[in-house]
């Protein structure tokens, strides 16, 4: 399932909680990417990341308690 990350409404965003999540959830992504994928998301740029079919409940649940704004595109 491809997410498209819109936003992060948190006051103080955890930068470092944020890339970590994006690594947990995202199909085959490195540590490096994930942490220039959450600066551009908390530019407010959208971001585009793919998701594992078997973790779908848990990555939704991982970016709600992070603030993160999502919209599922398929």
């Amino acid at each position: 399932m491809k997410l498209n990350l819109l936003s992060c409404d948190a006051l103080r965003p955890e930068r470092r909680a944020i890339a970590q999540c994006i690594v947990e959830i995202s199909f085959l992504m490195s540590a490096s990417l994930s942490n220039e994928l959450t600066d551009i998301l908390l530019e407010g740029d959208a971001v585009e990341i793919e998701v594992e079919d078997k973790n779908t409940a848990t990555a939704l649940r991982s970016l709600r308690k992070l603030s993160i704004d999502y919209e599922i595109i398929e």
